[in-house]
């Protein structure tokens, strides 16, 4: 499962609701190469489901993953913040074994 706070799912809505996607989109989380730490989150909104994506609910937000990602976000709560110590979109990862000090990327 992969989870949303209540201040990310305001954000999400918001933005969905900014660029006039309908309920058929979801929130498309991945995890790919790069960073300082070797791994690093992806955000978008997407309409294409592919056969092997796993697909949860939290909060009012449809998620997607695919199965690789999948086993690196299993239990993380996808969070936003718009405070002074940095604005944006903050994963926490239980299975990150260290993230580097901007929090974009991470290693297991």
């Amino acid at each position: 499962m992969i989870f949303v706070s209540e201040r990310a799912r305001e954000k999400v809505m918001q933005l969905k609701k900014d660029a006039q996607l309908s309920d058929e989109y979801f929130l498309r989380v991945s995890v790919v190469g790069g960073g300082c730490s070797g791994l690093s989150y992806k955000l978008d909104f997407d309409n294409e489901p592919q056969p092997k994506d796993q697909r949860f609910e939290d909060n009012g937000v449809n998620i997607v993953t695919d199965l690789k990602s999948f086993l690196y976000l299993c239990d993380t709560t996808l969070d936003f913040s718009d405070g002074l110590n940095g604005k944006g979109f903050h994963f926490n990862n239980p299975n990150a074994s260290r993230s580097c000090g901007c929090g974009d990327s991470f290693a297991v």
